[in-house]
């Protein structure tokens, strides 16, 4: 069971009403999981014997805007009995809220609050939401894409390394006697 099609086949039955979708990845199978049965599913892959995703191992987001929906959830998930990887996604629109699934896996809680303090996706039912790598008094979030950046600093040039045969042949010689070496 190392491809999407597999998993969705088996987690099908055990979700009624959720409709699955495999996305594109060269090196993990990737579903799409709609947010309305998030907990379900992930309650669903943790708990079936022939998954057993034990192991939450990041939650992480990707911001497409200006596409609606603009965020995509990240969730990497590990089952070891089964040496098994997936990664969840859920599509998010902008204030639109994701199910936390710290019921499922308590460590998602900081992950979760990270994701919350760099991009602003809020976790419905998460009980502590609140920064995590921002100072508490920051406005916004700064992950996003529209997020003001304010630097300013001029590009920086260099000028290639040329050098002739010469001196390149003086440079071997004085580090050779300057290490003691004939």
């Amino acid at each position: 069971m190392t491809d999407a099609s597999a998993i969705i086949a088996s987690l099908t039955p055990l979700v009624p009403g959720a409709a699955y979708e495999a996305g594109a990845s060269v090196d993990v199978p990737t579903l799409y999981v709609p947010a309305h049965v998030l907990v379900e599913t992930c309650r669903a892959l943790r708990d079936t014997p022939s998954l057993r995703f034990n192991v939450l191992i990041e939650v992480t987001c990707a911001d497409y805007f200006p596409r609606d929906p603009r965020f995509e959830v990240v969730y990497h998930l590990l089952s070891v009995p089964n040496r098994l990887r997936l990664r969840l996604k859920v599509r998010a629109g902008a204030g639109e809220p994701v199910p936390t699934v710290q019921s499922v896996w308590p460590a998602a809680g900081w992950v979760e609050r990270e994701v919350w303090d760099m991009f602003g996706v809020i976790f419905e039912g998460h009980p502590d939401l609140r920064r995590l790598l921002m100072p508490e008094d920051w406005e916004g979030h700064p992950q996003r894409k529209d997020y003001p950046v304010q630097i300013r600093k001029p590009a920086q040039t260099y000028e290639p390394l040329e050098i002739s045969e010469a001196e390149f042949a003086a440079n071997l010689e004085r580090d050779r006697v300057g290490r003691g070496r004939p």
